[in-house]
């Protein structure tokens, strides 16, 4: 069964700092990405990395957060830096994921983490 699951979200200061993580199972995990969703709006992309380490940004977020992952613990990390009050939503993980069961690939998301970065 595939399974993602996000941790690590929670309530900061502005200009402060968390680290998401999103542990996935099932299969073998090839793009990995962070979404986000405020209240009222669409979800929309944060970040995704390839399985080689190739990283995209939203520009909202360049220089602030990074993703990272590690293949070998099928996780990936979203560390973000540099909080603003619009960083707030129910972050999201996303993946592309090659079962282990019958070698089919599918889209799979995590359950969603709130962050929230009061002013």
């Amino acid at each position: 069964q595939v399974q993602l699951v996000e941790s690590g979200g929670g309530l900061v200061q502005a200009g402060g700092s968390l680290r998401l993580s999103c542990v996935a199972s099932g299969g073998i995990v090839t793009i990995m990405g962070w979404y986000r969703q405020a209240p009222g709006k669409q979800r929309d992309v944060v970040a995704a990395i390839t399985r080689s380490g190739s990283a995209n940004y939203a520009d909202s977020v360049k220089g602030r957060f990074t993703i990272t992952r590690d293949n070998a613990k099928n996780t990936v990390y979203l560390q973000m830096n540099s909080l603003k009050p619009e960083d707030t939503a129910v972050y999201y993980c996303n993946a592309d994921i090659v079962k282990y069961t019958d070698l089919r690939s599918n889209n799979y998301w995590g359950q969603g983490t709130q962050v929230t970065v009061d002013s």
